[in-house]
């Protein structure tokens, strides 16, 4: 991605006014002439995890931890993704846990790494996988899970319309993928979490 040659702002908004075209309508009527320039400032925001480094994000951790050794889990982190099949919405929610080795990292920054991953063309699989990988890859913890529950607007806005269905992904590693015990206690965690909520 680093290679590529990013198109200007102006190349970015003909190629929006051609899809006004496509679509059937005139982009040069009145309700539809800011719209070039909206869409590309969505995109922007959409799109920022592009620009964002997800390890550095992680890079600052405590070691005063006072010994604490067991779960450190964020649950019901909004997700806000694009699929990167038919660049339409991905929604829904992120339950992320690790156990520390000596180091935690302030739980805002797991959030910020969903996020970050969040703000790219997805599948869910992938991301489910990044966001694991790079908290293990970082922190290097004893343990790392992560689990997302969305819905996406290729299924539910186009083609087969299941409006009802959401996908649930996981990835576990260390102590969550190797002791079972571990993984159902995570798993009843963030369970209880939404049945409260």
């Amino acid at each position: 991605m680093s290679d590529m040659i990013r198109p200007t702002k102006e190349e970015a908004m003909e190629a929006v006014k051609t899809l006004i075209s496509w679509a059937g309508d005139d982009p040069t009527r009145e309700g539809l002439l800011e719209t070039p320039d909206r869409v590309v400032r969505s995109y922007n925001e959409f799109f920022e995890g592009y620009n964002i480094d997800p390890e550095a994000v992680l890079a600052k951790t405590f070691e005063e931890v006072e010994g604490y050794d067991e779960m450190v889990i964020v649950r019901n982190i909004r997700v806000e993704s694009h699929c990167e099949h038919h660049m339409v919405p991905i929604i829904g929610i992120a339950h992320v846990g690790y156990i520390p080795n000596k180091r935690v990292v302030g739980i805002s920054k797991l959030a910020r790494v969903v996020d970050i991953f969040g703000k790219r063309l997805q599948t869910q699989e992938t991301m489910t996988a990044q966001i694991a990988d790079t908290i293990e890859r970082v922190l290097q913890p004893r343990g790392v899970a992560v689990v997302i529950d969305a819905a996406h607007e290729c299924m539910s806005t186009r083609g087969i319309h299941k409006t009802e269905a959401s996908t649930v992904t996981s990835r576990m590693l260390g102590l969550f993928k190797a002791d079972p015990k571990t993984r159902a206690e995570f798993m009843n965690l963030i369970a209880s979490g939404n049945a409260s909520s």
